[in-house]
């Protein structure tokens, strides 16, 4: 390691990412009238930390997730190294450009992880650990290197819930090969942290298993701390209050002398030290803090020789190295033209050399040749690809009723009896509900994932149990806690296992429907690094009738349309299902590019991830149904069920489970109503998304561009009226009638659930057979039923 080198490097990385950020605001032409922003307070604080990570100790097996606000330095570095171009870092922020916050999908650079919403990042590379240690303990992974997975965290993040439910899981999961790398900079957007927060939160590391290492001393500090009277300045240090530590670095070298001399007063050794050096040796002294010293952070990063988890506690200046260090408002704060000219001068760089990547380098022959020989950039970008696995066909009769939850764990039952390389690549989880989303025979038979094999004490003791859990390297399983964050996030990590890992996983994972929202946040994460998985959100609705208004879901199929990167199915019957799940292996898998399909205007060749939304409602199932039409309507969003005639008056367009009250509404409306049609929607997502791209073509010229709802709707005479009902909200279906200028009458619900039978709510909500009737006889000319 040289340390000469990673000093220049340090300050070449905090020019050219303030650079980036001063050009966004000042220089680069203003279209919006607003501030463009860029943190750049937020990056001086971890460019040492990233120097000393990226040039000294990585590896290029680590992962690592960069805090947001420390994006700039990030792409600098990218930058320095030839993998980040100049024109998109003079388009920072910009359309096209770098983006405010590292992007697996937006950036072109080698971005690990996605970060932006804070503590997400963080937590995912527990998880990312977990993943890696579940492949590596496969017959099929080969012999891999183990890399560590790392974030760069921001103390703000410390303040987010789930960072703490994220260290528990690692907890019971023997988590290893992590590090949390925490700029401690003590300062956030709204103030200054409080004093002493963080030995309470050392404590939580400690409790939880991990090491933590405190890095608060620089080198200058630590040489100055062994001359006499350098035990006294020690404590000093250790006794000024956040607050005073950042506006004495505000203020510089002439201050920090006189409060320094105030405090300590004439005490011989110690008034001799601060003698010695003059305002700006005596300002870069007390700003020399662990985390902003270069040298003292790759010592630190170097001295661990173990798999344990591990807590870098790098104190850091928010700002360092900057006219705005310290400042309480420099989190938003921007140096402005006037101290950025003044900086240039300061940092050395000439006008007119501002993007060059090796300005001010002394030696630039010896830098290229050190930067040639950095391990984590040798082998070029770390973005593995897998082949893709091979779907065997999924057939799924039932001539007895039967609930989609209940097919679906049939589904994957099926699968675990057999030796598919699908079946074999699948990797379930769930947090706390694996028994009752109708994991447990799939669990029975692939067992539980963990490092070191667990019995069970039930099956030792032959204590009868429908639940054979037993816990082995082999196992497919990832049993949670009860974290709907952590289950999507690990969702996340491994949905991403074929970039990460070159392995491709099909992961799975069950929750009750209501609590997607609380793990909402980081189901967005997930979508937005692009990861690949199935969700499925079990018990579903009022349907879930017994358990009241708590676990009854209203808005999710709202959430399924509204949620890119996730295509949400909601099937009524199990082969539907069967079909449904079928395509969404190959869908989960696909990563191609080009124009969207003109048979649906479905942009499906990319792939995505998928939603089940599903209930526990055993319904009469259709007798056996094996034309394309039928399977090729429940993959494109809906078919009809009963097709209408000619003059047809009334459609009813149904979703999910409440298909018997449709189907016994239109049959007793027949006899009174001419050519009653039922339409069988799978996924009001992908009609409204094809409808919605269909326009878009049709706008652009493609006068011939008609949707999958279109085409279904498209013959209804124009007195037709359409009933939709859903058990969710109304809105779901409601924008039906404006695909052909139908008039729609949206059922749905709208307000909490309670308590009672199914037939008890579906009548108070309206969506139930009678309340169909009532509303065709109501709202619709006709004779009445």
């Amino acid at each position: 390691m040289s340390t000469e080198h990673l000093k220049t490097i340090e300050q070449r990385l905090l020019w050219l990412s303030h650079w980036m950020i001063h050009h966004a605001n000042h220089v680069r032409p203003k279209v919006d009238g607003i501030k463009i922003g860029g943190h750049q307070a937020s990056s001086a604080s971890m460019v040492s930390i990233m120097t000393a990570l990226y040039f000294s100790v990585l590896r290029p097996e680590d992962r690592v997730a960069v805090k947001p606000h420390a994006s700039p330095i990030f792409h600098a570095i990218q930058y320095l190294m030839g993998n980040q171009t100049r024109e998109k870092m003079e388009n920072f922020r910009g359309y096209g450009g770098v983006q405010s916050y590292p992007s697996r999908t937006k950036d072109i650079d080698d971005v690990d992880f996605s970060t932006g919403s804070v503590g997400l990042g963080v937590a995912i590379t527990s998880f990312a650990s977990l993943v890696q240690d579940y492949i590596a303990a496969k017959s099929w992974s080969g012999d891999k290197p183990l890399g560590r997975m790392i974030a760069l965290v921001g103390d703000a993040e410390l303040d987010e819930g789930n960072v703490y439910e994220a260290l528990q899981e690692g907890w019971k999961n023997d988590l290893r090969n992590c590090w949390w790398i925490i700029d401690y900079n003590r300062q956030s957007l709204d103030g200054i942290v409080r004093e002493g927060l963080f030995d309470r939160v050392e404590k939580i590391f400690d409790a939880f298993g991990w090491q933590v290492v405190r890095v608060k001393y620089g080198v200058l500090q630590r040489a100055a701390f062994a001359e006499p009277g350098g035990d006294k300045l020690r404590q000093w240090i250790d006794d000024c209050s956040n607050q005073d530590y950042s506006a004495l670095t505000f203020m510089g070298g002439a201050v920090w002398r006189k409060r320094l001399m105030d405090d300590l007063g004439d005490q011989g050794d110690v008034t001799a030290l601060i003698d010695r050096r003059s305002d700006d040796e005596l300002a870069d002294l007390m700003e020399n803090l662990g985390g902003n010293c270069t040298e003292t952070m790759a010592e630190a990063f170097a001295a661990i020789d173990h798999d344990k988890p591990t807590c870098f506690l790098a104190y850091t200046i928010k700002g360092w190295g900057t006219p705005i260090a310290g400042h309480k408002d420099n989190h938003g704060g921007l140096m402005n033209k006037t101290q950025m000219a003044e900086w240039q001068k300061h940092m050395g760089v000439a006008e007119g050399e501002e993007w060059e990547p090796f300005a001010t380098v002394p030696d630039v022959g010896a830098l290229k040749a050190f930067l040639d020989q950095v391990p984590f950039f040798a082998k070029g970008t770390r973005r593995f690809s897998d082949d893709k696995i091979a779907v065997p066909a999924i057939e799924l009769a039932s001539d007895r009723d039967i609930s989609t939850q209940m097919a679906f764990g049939k589904v994957l039952d099926d699968l675990s009896k057999g030796d598919s390389k699908l079946a074999e690549r699948i990797v379930t989880t769930s947090p706390d509900v694996t028994g009752t989303t109708n994991l447990g025979p799939w669990v029975n038979r692939r067992k539980l994932f963990a490092r070191k094999a667990m019995a069970d004490a039930f099956i030792e003791h032959r204590i009868p149990s429908t639940a054979k859990w037993e816990f082995t390297p082999e196992g497919q399983h990832i049993e949670l806690g009860i974290a709907e964050m952590n289950l999507f996030l690990l969702l996340g990590a491994a949905g991403l296992s074929h970039s990460l890992f070159g392995e491709r996983l099909i992961p799975i994972g069950t929750v009750y429907d209501p609590f997607v929202c609380r793990g909402l946040d980081a189901l967005n994460y997930a979508c937005y690094q692009d990861a690949r998985f199935m969700i499925v959100g079990t018990p579903s609705g009022v349907t879930l009738s017994p358990e009241g208004g708590a676990h009854q879901s209203i808005g999710t199929p709202l959430i399924g349309m509204s949620q890119d990167g996730l295509a949400a199915f909601e099937p009524a019957f199990a082969d539907e299902l069967a079909v449904i799940m079928e395509w969404a292996f190959d869908y989960l898998q696909r990563d191609g590019e080009g124009d969207p399909d003109e048979r649906t205007w479905l942009r499906d060749e990319t792939g995505g991830s998928v939603y089940l939304r599903l209930s526990t409602n055993p319904i009469e199932q259709p007798v056996k149904r094996a034309d394309d039409a039928f399977r090729q309507g429940a993959i494109d969003g809906a078919y009809w069920l009963r097709k209408p005639g000619p003059n047809c008056e009334v459609v009813i367009a149904y979703q999910g489970v409440v298909a018997p009250e449709a189907i016994k509404a239109a049959g007793e409306l027949a006899g009174n109503r001419r050519d009653v049609g039922v339409l069988a929607v799978t996924s009001a997502d992908r009609l409204n998304a094809g409808w919605t791209a269909a326009q878009r073509a049709r706008s652009r010229g493609n006068a011939a561009a008609r949707s999958h709802i279109e085409q279904l709707l498209g013959d209804l005479p124009g007195h037709c009226k359409l009933i939709t009902v859903i058990d969710g909200h109304p809105a779901t279906l409601a924008w039906l009638g404006g695909v052909a200028g139908h008039q729609t009458i949206p059922l749905g619900v709208e307000h909490f659930g309670q308590t009672g039978t199914i037939g008890d709510l579906y009548h108070h909500f309206g969506i139930d057979a009678a309340s169909i009737i009532e509303k065709v006889n109501g709202l619709t000319p006709g004779r009445r039923v």
